[in-house]
């Protein structure tokens, strides 16, 4: 059994234990260069990511650059992306990226999280993607699977919002392992960790886990406040 006598020492030990079992941790999506990653990024919410890997080479090869992407049509756009989520609403914010892309930012993807959430469909989540994959830079995104890992397994307390997670992660992480760490939260949360029934006899952190600790009645570690 770990001892943990604080929220410090808690991170401390999940980013021991998934720097051993998981040195290699990025995305599972597939691309060539930033434009490529933004697309796959707005393709990807409330999306798999094998779907957007399905749906993303027949696109780039249609657009290759945000270039010819601008001078699509929604429709055209639409009929390359149905297979995924919300397909409408995409194939909007990926012309209206395009366009603002080349017209703002001469066709070159920022790196500054503002100036990335200027562009049509890209929230803080995918800014902080773009930011931390393709420009390394020291910042967490929260998606849905760092939000219900981080609150279940004790390293964000009472977090209602991707907001108030990233806040409290970025506190306790170190700003170099901040990139790899939002990796390793997302491949714990969809291999491991899932939503519904969590596959904990299968998970190496469970003795830090505060919601094993609870389903096995304060068997492992205690709360840390």
């Amino acid at each position: 059994m770990k001892n943990i006598n604080s929220k410090k020492d808690r991170f401390k030990a999940i980013i021991c234990y998934f720097e051993t079992a998981m040195p290699v941790a990025e995305t599972e999506l597939v691309y060539d260069s930033p434009y490529q990653l933004l697309v796959a990024v707005i393709l990807s919410a409330q999306c798999t990511d094998k779907r957007v890997n399905i749906i993303t080479p027949p696109f780039f090869k249609e657009f290759p650059d945000a270039v010819s992407l601008s001078s699509a049509t929604e429709e055209s756009i639409f009929e390359l992306i149905k297979s995924c989520s919300y397909p409408n609403n995409k194939a909007k914010n990926l012309l209206g990226m395009a366009r603002t892309l080349v017209n703002e930012f001469n066709s070159v993807v920022p790196s500054d999280i503002d100036e990335l959430q200027k562009l049509p469909g890209v929230g803080r989540k995918t800014a902080n993607v773009i930011a931390s994959v393709v420009f390394n830079l020291p910042a967490m995104a929260v998606d849905t699977h760092v939000f219900r890992v981080s609150n279940r397994i004790g390293l964000t307390i009472n977090s209602r919002t991707p907001l108030e997670t990233e806040k409290q992660l970025i506190q306790y992480i170190p700003s170099a392992k901040l990139s790899i760490a939002h990796h390793w939260l997302i491949l714990h949360g969809r291999y491991v960790c899932v939503a519904r029934k969590p596959k904990c006899t299968e998970c190496g952190i469970k003795e830090l886990c505060l919601y094993y600790s609870k389903q096995n009645k304060g068997q492992t570690v205690s709360a840390v406040k």
